[in-house]
């Protein structure tokens, strides 16, 4: 029999695989899934989406990147796009949604060019010509932003809150992230730089969210280790101990064996003269107030409240190299090196009552480089979305600082990037011009979204863009959809970072460029590939060789 003339079979029985056009159609519906999923959010008109996980937590968001990272996402194309999404929220804070509707939009486009038998790599390239091209005319609308322009980082902050559940209180909001961000810039080959781990955010419901403050200092969710502290220390004089103020257990199993009372009473004595000597250290360096990162003995615990000194024990090591930037303390590992050089100081240390639990406020440190915001609101959802709004506003505000650059937003610069492209596609010309002009109208999808979220008519918003920008030149046309006008987005204080638009642009071709150049997907047998069965059958891990039960 000849092997033409039966099946030759590769793959393993229950494997699924699809090929061509099925397999690319099948991963840009999947894809475009995604896209659909978010993209009701897009926008200050934007609705929220409730999310219930197997366990029943609840939460309740707008923000792209926390809807997708919550959704048990399980096609291999989908999960690619939330990885754009992952990047977006990692890179730039905010733009999440922009680059996930973006990235399906490409698709989309490119689904009805492979339709008209154009090669998906033809398509690919013509997108990576069109993502350079945009980079660089995006890069011509920009506007720059110095780190001293308090009111344009603002606006910044605003515009990446506006939209949230969060955002009747986006003023006060927005001041507290340009705070909190300017007070930890630091220099690095200088330029200007921004690390948020120095910013630490703590969460307590209760109030409202424009109770949120901004502390120049940090906020421990802690209590003092021994009621007789004193509640509050002024000046206090700081110090950061990183090892245990309390009898160290031996490395080794050791026994010790006591024959006589007295003995018993000596090794006691021994014991507290030991935790005693630690207490005199601390005592002579002349801190008044100590954070131990391990455990404190109760004997001590007892010394230092009889020496008025106040003691915080387990504390993080991340909030310990916060109190260290805020405060100026060096962190000391060995007692015997505690000197009063070590202390860090601050104006204030006490302990307040905030909501349903006792908190340790560290105030008034001088050029604090490590600063708190403590976040507040009704109940805990709206604490939640407070904080996730928040980490959009100190994110885009660091980005604007770190890069100097920021862009009109509202559609205005998509628009631009649409109108640019298609000059930019009949100067490339070939197949490759198809691509580069579904790219361009791929880029309308981010004003359509906003004023079709608004309840606005999209193709009426777009003719109205299309000829403020090519009549009349006006660059920084965008839609206001609160009226449904065409206004100048900079005069409206709509801006937002450049690394916003560059990274969602980037990353959403780079994700449409990877699926479309699928062409077959292999997909082994749900539950197969697990540890072969061992010698003699299943059941009770097999039983050994002529052995019968």
């Amino acid at each position: 029999m000849m092997a033409g003339q039966q099946p030759i079979i590769v793959l393993k029985e229950g494997t699924e695989r699809t090929k061509g056009k099925g397999a690319q159609f099948n991963n840009i519906a999947a894809a475009k899934a995604v896209a659909d999923a978010v993209r009701s959010t897009l926008g200050p008109k934007g609705m929220d989406k409730m999310l219930v996980d197997s366990m029943g937590d609840v939460v309740i968001t707008n923000d792209g990147a926390t809807i997708l990272k919550e959704i048990d996402i399980e096609h291999p194309a989908a999960k690619m796009v939330v990885e754009v999404a992952k990047t977006q929220d990692n890179e730039c804070g905010d733009g999440t949604t922009s680059a996930v509707v973006m990235a399906g939009e490409l698709l989309k486009r490119a689904e009805d060019l492979i339709e008209q038998n154009v090669h998906p790599t033809v398509i690919a390239n013509g997108y990576r010509l069109a993502s350079v091209e945009a980079v660089k005319i995006l890069n011509k609308l920009g506007v720059k932003v110095d780190a001293k322009d308090t009111k344009a980082l603002k606006n910044i902050a605003i515009t990446a809150m506006t939209g949230k559940s969060v955002g009747d209180h986006k003023e006060a909001l927005a001041e507290v992230a340009v705070k909190a961000v300017t007070a930890v810039m630091d220099k690095r080959a200088g330029k200007p730089f921004v690390d948020l781990d120095d910013i630490k955010i703590e969460k307590k419901h209760g109030g409202s969210v424009k109770d949120t403050t901004l502390i120049e200092g940090i906020i421990l969710d802690k209590e003092r280790v021994h009621p007789r502290m004193p509640m509050s220390v002024k000046n206090g004089k700081i110090a950061l101990i990183d090892s245990a103020l309390e009898i160290k257990k031996t490395e080794v199993d050791a026994k010790i064996q006591i024959t006589d009372p007295g003995q018993l009473q000596k090794f006691l004595d021994e014991e507290e003269k030991t935790l005693k000597s630690k207490v005199d250290q601390i005592k002579r360096s002349g801190a008044t107030v100590v954070f131990c990162q391990k455990g404190v003995d109760d004997l001590v615990q007892h010394y230092l409240a009889k020496a008025n000194i106040f003691a915080v024990r387990r504390v993080k090591k991340s909030d310990m190299e916060k109190l260290a930037k805020a405060t100026g303390a060096k962190l000391v590992t060995n007692l015997d090196d505690l000197k009063a050089s070590d202390l860090g100081k601050a104006g204030l240390v006490e302990e307040r009552k905030i909501s349903d639990s006792d908190m340790i406020f560290i105030t008034g440190c001088k050029d604090a480089k490590a600063v708190s915001i403590l976040i507040r609101g009704g109940t805990e959802h709206v604490v939640d979305e407070a904080d996730r709004a928040l980490h959009d506003a100190l994110k885009v505000t660091a980005v604007a600082i770190e890069d100097g650059m920021a862009i009109p937003g509202g559609g205005s610069a998509e628009i631009e990037l649409s109108l640019a492209l298609t000059k930019f596609g009949s100067r490339v010309g070939g197949r490759e011009q198809l691509a580069i002009e579904a790219f361009a109208k791929a880029t309308e999808i981010i004003p359509w979204t906003l004023a079709e979220n608004a309840g606005l008519d999209s193709i009426n918003v777009l003719i109205k863009l299309r000829s403020e920008h090519e009549g009349k030149k006006r660059k920084t046309a965008g839609i206001d959809v609160f009226t449904g006008n065409v206004k100048d987005m900079q005069k409206e204080n709509i801006i937002e970072p450049m690394r916003v638009k560059t990274q969602a642009i980037e990353s959403a071709t780079e994700v449409a460029n990877m699926i479309l150049r699928i062409d077959d997907v292999i997909a082994a047998k749900k539950g197969a590939g697990g540890p072969p069965m061992p010698p003699g059958g299943g059941g009770m891990g097999g039983m050994p060789p002529g052995m019968d039960m």
